[in-house]
């Protein structure tokens, strides 16, 4: 892991947005420090939470499809529905599906109610490596243990406004 800098880039980048563009609204500069925060946030999650599931030999984006599996009633869901939930394209979906099933973890029928369709049903040991897996992240706290629940509970909050406006689902 590299050596911490001496100051907070972040911080730094809108120093200079302002300077350079001193005559916008004093929000652009809030706005364009907060979006730049939560992609570098999102970069130190994804590595760490990757790195917390490296042993079990998957990562965030199958685990959350392995999660998803072991919620569904049957432990199957058509690949369209993963997409949906997941809010992912079906392309992303079909490599996650592919990557899983080598492992062992998930394998492929005919959907039963369509002809045309495919279910991805989780196996045995998928199962047994996501609840391995769900221990080690909640034992970590999903990697946010920098935060007290108050915080996570806001930021929370705060991000679901951003999916909202977004129209990523209705309230």
């Amino acid at each position: 892991m590299p050596e911490p800098l001496e100051f907070d880039p972040i911080d730094r980048a809108g120093e200079l947005w302002q300077q350079h563009w001193p005559d916008e609204d004093p929000d652009v500069y809030a706005a364009m420090r907060a979006v730049t925060s939560i992609m570098r946030a999102h970069q130190i999650l994804l590595a760490e939470l990757d790195a917390v599931l490296r042993p079990f030999g998957i990562t965030f984006s199958r685990y959350e499809t392995l999660v998803l599996l072991v919620h569904a009633s049957r432990g199957a869901l058509p690949l369209s529905k993963i997409g949906e939930r997941l809010q992912v394209h079906a392309t992303s979906v079909t490599n996650v599906i592919d990557r899983l099933e080598g492992a062992g973890l998930v394998r492929r029928e005919p959907n039963p109610r369509d002809g045309r369709g495919t279910l991805a049903v989780i196996t045995a040991e998928g199962r047994d490596i996501a609840a391995k897996a769900t221990a080690e992240l909640n034992s970590c706290r999903f990697a946010m243990s920098a935060l007290p629940r108050g915080d996570l509970d806001q930021l929370f909050a705060v991000l679901r406004k951003l999916r909202l406006d977004a129209a990523d689902f209705r309230a």
